[in-house]
Formats: C-alpha cells, sequence, structure tokens
C-alpha cells in the first residue's frame, strides 16, 4: 500500500481493536489492568521494555491511540497526553528546567503561560527572559550558559505573531536549547513545527483539536527520549488525561483537516471583508499580505489558520459595545470551536495582567479575537457587521 497522507492517518490509524472487531475506536474506561501472573505482575513493574497497561494514570490503550495519532501528524516519536493544555505545558517546563537554569518565551504568550513564567517558575529559582517575536534577531543577546529552553507560540494567542521557527531552530541547535512550540493555534493540519526543527512541539487539544468545546486535554509530542522523561514526570506527578476525552479527541482528529479548511477559508474572508471598515483601525490574519510576517507565514503553514482579529477605534468601551450587540456569535473563553467565537482579551483571558505588559504583546485596548467557526461565513459577517454598527 502506498503511503498514506497525514489526513487519511488522522481516519485510519486505529492501535487498538478488542476480540469484537469495532470499526470505531474503543473507550477503554477502566483505572487499572490485571495479570494472568505474580511474576507478570512482577516484570510489569520492574521491565522498563515491556509495553504492557498497569494503571491508567500511567497508560492507557485509548489514549494511546490518541497519542499515537497526533504524533503521526505532528511527525513525532512519541508523546504524552496530559488533563488539559496548561497541564502539558507546566508538564514540560518541570521536566526540563531545574533551579538555576534560564528560559527565555517570546513575551507573546497565553495569560496563563505568561504567569507560570513570571510568578510560580522564579518561585524555584528558574530565571525567564522575553523577546518581541517581531524582533527574533534579539534572541541571542539574551542566552546565557544556563540557558536550556526556548518557548514560543507561533501564532500566537491572540495577536497572531508569527515567528520562523526554522530561524529558532537553528539558533537553539547551535547554543544546545531546547525548542518547544506551542502549535494550538495551527494543529497538524495547518503546520508541523518538528519539521522546520522543534524538538518538542505542544497543544491545548481542547481547542481546535477537540473542535466542538465537549473536553479537555493537552498533548506534548517530539524525539522519544524526550517524551520518555515528559512521561516519566506526568506518571508521577499525575496530570493525565482521561480515557473518554482521549477517545472523543481522537474521534475529533478524524475531521482535524476538513474542519481546519472551513475555519481558514471563513477567517480569511472575514479578514478581507473587514479591512478598511469605518470602525476598526487594523486587522490582522496571517494570511493577509498586510502581516508583518506573511512571508513567513506563508512558509511553514498551509493556510492562515481559524483565528482573526481587529482593533476597534473606541477601545475597551466599543469592544464591550461590539461583544453586547452579537446575535448569533457566542462570547466565551475558547476557542477553535464549531460555532464562531467573539473575546475581548484585554478584559478577559489577559486581563490580569499590566496594560504595559498587555501593550507588550499587542493586546490593545480595542482588540477583538474571532474564532471562526463552521457556520456560513456570509451569517457570521452579518452579525459582525450588525454588532460594529451598534459599538
Amino acid at each position: 500500500m502506498a503511503k498514506q497522507r497525514p489526513d487519511t492517518k488522522a481516519i485510519r490509524i486505529q492501535t487498538k481493536k478488542t476480540a469484537q472487531k469495532e470499526h470505531s475506536t474503543p473507550l477503554f474506561l477502566t483505572s487499572s489492568f490485571t495479570y494472568d501472573s505474580a511474576e507478570d505482575m512482577a516484570a510489569a513493574f520492574t521491565d522498563d521494555s515491556l509495553e504492557v497497561n498497569i494503571y491508567s494514570r500511567f497508560s492507557n490503550p485509548t489514549v494511546d491511540e490518541f497519542i499515537t495519532k497526533i504524533a503521526a501528524l505532528e511527525g513525532a516519536e512519541d508523546g504524552v497526553a496530559t488533563g488539559t493544555g496548561m497541564a502539558a505545558i507546566f508538564a514540560t517546563f518541570m521536566t526540563f528546567l531545574s533551579k538555576g537554569d534560564h528560559i527565555i518565551s517570546a513575551s507573546a504568550v497565553f495569560g496563563s503561560t505568561h504567569t507560570i513564567l513570571t510568578k510560580y517558575l522564579p518561585k524555584w529559582g528558574i530565571e525567564y527572559s522575553y523577546f518581541d517575536m517581531n524582533k527574533p534577531e534579539t534572541i541571542t543577546a539574551l542566552i546565557k550558559p544556563t540557558t536550556r529552553m526556548l518557548y514560543v507560540e507561533t501564532p500566537s494567542n491572540p495577536g497572531l505573531d508569527i515567528i520562523d521557527i526554522e530561524f529558532v531552530a537553528a539558533l537553539c541547535r547551535q547554543h544546545h536549547i531546547l525548542l518547544v512550540v506551542d502549535n494550538c493555534f495551527a494543529t497538524p493540519a495547518v503546520q508541523q513545527p518538528i519539521k522546520y526543527g522543534a524538538d518538542l512541539v505542544l497543544h491545548s487539544a481542547t481547542k481546535f483539536i477537540d473542535g466542538q468545546g465537549r473536553v479537555l486535554g493537552g498533548v506534548v509530542v517530539g524525539k522519544k527520549e524526550l517524551v520518555r522523561q515528559l512521561y516519566l514526570f506526568v506518571r508521577n506527578t499525575g496530570p493525565s488525561m482521561s480515557p473518554f476525552n482521549a477517545w472523543v479527541l481522537s474521534k475529533s482528529l478524524e475531521t482535524l483537516y476538513i474542519r481546519m479548511d472551513r475555519h481558514a477559508a471563513s477567517a480569511f474572508e472575514l479578514a478581507k471583508q473587514l479591512q478598511g471598515h469605518a470602525k476598526i483601525s487594523a486587522v490582522k490574519y496571517p494570511f493577509l499580505d498586510t502581516h508583518p510576517q506573511y512571508v513567513i507565514a506563508k512558509k511553514q503553514m498551509s493556510n492562515g489558520g481559524g483565528i482573526v482579529t481587529f482593533e476597534l477605534k473606541g477601545g475597551i468601551e466599543s469592544g464591550r459595545k461590539f461583544l453586547n450587540a452579537l446575535k448569533m456569535i457566542s462570547m466565551t473563553n475558547n476557542l477553535g470551536d464549531s460555532r464562531t467565537i467573539a473575546s475581548h482579551p484585554a478584559s478577559t483571558t489577559h486581563s490580569k495582567l499590566t496594560e504595559q505588559e498587555r501593550q507588550a504583546v499587542g493586546i490593545t485596548p480595542g482588540l477583538i479575537r474571532i474564532s471562526a467557526g463552521l457556520e456560513n461565513v456570509d451569517d457570521i459577517l452579518a452579525d459582525i457587521f450588525q454588532a460594529l454598527d451598534k459599538s
């Protein structure tokens, strides 16, 4: 058989089948597994080469199938699934950073990631430095002998900043630094950071991977020797993914490529239609040629993704009026849903940042983030335009 393409793998990979020969992914809702003998039980705990299930905090066939699919789609050797996307990020930091180490991160990161970097890591003697995504040439000056990791989101949340993964990967190799890329906004259907040199790639599977706002989940994939270290941290500290959530997410992957095509097509149309509107000062979308990193986005992404942002001229007050005037589009802090979502980051997800911190990552008072859903794009546009009229 010819080598399968990624969108086929997302549907056809099935690691376990029971004696019932089920056509769809089975769900293994069990906390533990049994053994045929005392010797088998002892071997399961002492021989790491045995691929046996012991306890669902350690491994579970349904969770393993989800991991196998994501790893295949990202071009990774192995992976670990966690209960949430933030658990994936925290576990990665805790596995590879120790007291006295230093991490360099893009300043444009999700609010909770910012909190971990600035509030919790320093408690354990781990230093951090921020760099501007629009000035990657400044990274070199931040590198110290103790620098162990470079962390980026691309596209970033919510500013949609893009970084050249190939450039930062080469820099990391030169200085023996681990490159970790949050690929949540793009998903493997749009971008595969490992192809450009990333060591580890992580996701909040809660977003586009689920695609319907049903369950929480996180996943990290990469080189087998790195994943092994991460697996041991997750196994011993407990932020494991539930088998039910893994089953939902595994099924969601079967439609990921189709959904991302529709999300991106609608987001691109929204971006084009919103440009030049009298109440909007700027529109940002990776595949608009006005995006500062448009050339890089075209190089490493197959489409522009499902998120578009725009800046309302009236600031925070206009942002609130716009949200309150929406009739169809949902107001929620999630994204990547089948339903179009609007949010105002300055007053919600990034509200705990200072005004200076928000400005530093491009979160202006009137910034609106739209996660384009799967509805007819004309209906999405109609709701946005009528809300703009009232903002």
